[in-house]
C-alpha cells in the first residue's frame, strides 16, 4: 500500500485523524514518536524557520526543500500545507512536489497577498488539473477560506462553502478544509452537507478532539499553534531568565 493510499484511508469521518503540525525535522519526529498516524507541515511555522512571513513570501525551492527533509525523517506519509502552490503550473507542481517525498498537501482558494476569494470554477479547474497530473499519487485537501476571510453574510458564508466543497470534489479533492469555522454546530452543519471527509482546525482548544469526532469530523490540524506555544516559552520565560542569571531550565 503505497503512503498515498495510506494518508487517504486515515480520514475516517467520526475518527479523526489527528495531525500535530510540523515545521522541520526534529519537530516532525517528535510527532512521529508520540504515536501519530501522520505528520502534516504548517506553512507559517515552516515560513518562520525559513526566515519569512507566511503567505507564500519563501522561496517555493526553499519550501521544497524543507518538505523533502521532513518527508525524509519520518517513515509516516507527510502533508504539505502549500498554499497556493506558490504560482507553480499544476504539471510544474506535481512533479516538483512528489519529488520531496510528502504524500498529501492543502491548497487554499485565497490569494495569501491579498486575502481576496479565488473564483470557485478557476480553483476547481486548477484543483483538476493538479489531479489529473498527480493520479492517486497525491492527496488534495482543498481550503475553503469562506470563513476566514469573511466573505459575506454567515448565510452566504455556508452557501458559498458548500458550493465550493461540491466543486472541489468533483475535481478530485479528497478532502475539504473550512478554516476559520468554530462553532460546532455550523461544523456539523458542514459535515452533514459535504459528502467527503471534513478537515477542520482545533483553534485555541475551546473544544476537544472527542467534540470533533462527535460531530463526524475527519482531520483535525493545528497550524502553528505547537511552534508559537513553543517559541513563546523560548521568549517568554527562558531567555529572560538566562539574562536575569538564573537558571532557565528550572523556570
Amino acid at each position: 500500500m503505497s503512503d498515498a493510499t495510506t494518508l487517504r484511508d486515515l480520514h475516517v469521518p467520526g475518527t479523526p485523524l489527528v495531525v500535530p503540525n510540523a515545521w522541520d525535522a526534529a519537530s516532525a519526529r517528535m510527532v512521529e514518536a508520540a504515536g501519530f498516524a501522520a505528520v502534516a507541515t504548517s506553512s507559517n511555522a515552516t515560513a518562520s524557520v525559513l526566515g519569512y512571513d507566511d503567505g507564500q513570501q519563501a522561496p517555493v525551492d526553499d519550501v521544497l526543500h524543507a518538505a523533502a527533509r521532513i518527508a525524509g525523517s519520518v517513515s509516516v506519509p507527510v502533508t504539505v500545507d502549500f498554499e497556493r502552490g506558490y504560482g507553480l503550473a499544476p504539471a510544474e507542481l506535481v512533479e516538483r512536489f512528489t519529488a520531496t517525498g510528502a504524500v498529501g498537501l492543502n491548497l487554499e482558494d485565497s490569494d495569501p497577498a491579498t486575502g481576496t476569494m479565488v473564483d470557485p470554477a478557476a480553483q476547481a479547474d486548477f484543483l483538476a488539473a493538479v489531479r489529473a497530473a498527480a493520479g492517486d499519487a497525491l492527496v488534495i485537501n482543498a481550503r475553503i477560506d469562506v470563513f476566514l476571510r469573511r466573505a459575506g453574510s454567515p448565510d452566504e458564508q455556508l452557501a458559498a462553502a458548500l458550493d465550493r466543497a461540491a466543486r472541489y470534489l468533483a475535481a478530485g479533492a479528497d478532502c475539504v478544509y473550512p478554516i476559520g469555522v468554530g462553532d460546532l454546530e455550523l461544523i456539523a452543519t458542514l459535515v452533514k452537507e459535504i459528502s467527503a471527509p471534513v478537515n477542520v482546525a482545533y483553534g485555541q482548544g475551546a473544544h476537544s478532539v472527542a467534540d470533533y469526532a462527535t460531530r463526524g469530523v475527519a482531520r483535525i490540524s493545528f497550524g502553528p499553534m505547537f511552534q508559537r506555544h513553543l517559541y513563546a516559552k523560548f521568549a517568554g520565560s527562558l531567555l529572560p531568565a538566562l539574562q536575569a542569571d538564573r537558571n532557565p531550565f528550572a523556570e
